[in-house]
């Protein structure tokens, strides 16, 4: 097991996940919470018009990404809070139009575009130095923001109108909440892809909500299972030869089904308990 390790790519990619860990544990808790795990695969899909931009006009697809995550987060929130639109119907359009962009800039651009299914599928195995560093600033960037809005942040996600009464700018607060998952959702897309990104900022929140009754030990269990299945992932397909992000995806899937029947399994034997004092 440990001669794994004697390869730096393998490394990197357990940083990778230790440290997306910590941007999906907290974000994932938020989005989980708010109940807008659409909305990241919505941003992530609109993000691909960025893509195909990228790749028609010569720059890095990356930064187009961004810039179409960003409008798009801003766009869903604003039509969903402003226009009066259901927030899900905001998400198809802006899901639709993003889509359709990136495939119609593809099929305009010269060339073929190598490192397209990258940002549909990625490739934890082929982190490089630079994208750890984007992780790390993202990182601190989320923890510097849980530090000064931690309180207004548990506001907006369980009594929206309540926060807006004591005075909080749940709309602006709303607003950056959807611009840093946007972002989130940007970096990790080009590192593990986004099919794995919406399962990330999911199921680990998903399963800790399960075991925990505040915002904050929800953050800390989603990070704690996150870096688990990543890590379990990544070494399950080390050594079964099997692509990364789909045994991550699989195992922490698998381990959100364990976690609800344990939860079924312990409230049926208090029930069972329970009766049994009565008589």
């Amino acid at each position: 097991m440990l001669e794994m390790f004697s390869y730096t790519f393998i490394r990197n990619a357990f940083l990778a996940g230790i440290l997306a860990s910590i941007a999906c544990g907290i974000i994932g808790s938020i989005v989980v919470s708010k109940r807008i795990v659409s909305l990241c695969g919505g941003i992530a899909h609109a993000s691909f018009g960025g893509v195909g931009l990228g790749y028609l006009l010569r720059f890095n697809p990356s930064i187009g990404a961004l810039a179409f995550g960003i409008v798009s987060s801003l766009g869903i929130g604003s039509v969903s809070k402003k226009a009066k639109q259901t927030e899900d119907t905001a998400i198809a359009i802006f899901w639709a139009v993003g889509m359709s962009l990136g495939i119609l800039f593809i099929s305009l651009a010269r060339g073929y575009a190598p490192d397209l299914f990258t940002y549909l599928f990625g490739n934890i195995l082929a982190v490089s130095p630079f994208d750890l560093c984007s992780l790390l600033i993202l990182d601190i960037v989320i923890a510097v923001g849980y530090l000064l809005f931690y309180k207004e942040t548990v506001a907006l996600c369980f009594d929206e109108e309540f926060a807006r009464v004591r005075g909080i700018k749940t709309f602006a607060l709303y607003l950056g909440v959807l611009l840093i998952v946007a972002t989130t959702v940007v970096i990790l897309m080009k590192i593990v892809g986004i099919i794995l990104v919406i399962a990330l900022l999911s199921l680990p929140a998903a399963a800790a909500g399960k075991f925990t009754h505040t915002l904050k030990q929800m953050m800390w269990l989603s990070v704690f299972l996150s870096m688990l299945f990543i890590s379990a992932g990544i070494f399950l397909s080390y050594v079964s030869d099997l692509p990364s992000g789909a045994t991550i995806i699989l195992f922490a899937a698998a381990m959100f089904v364990v976690s609800e029947g344990f939860l079924r399994i312990q409230k049926a034997v208090k029930r069972r308990s329970l009766s049994g004092s009565c008589h």
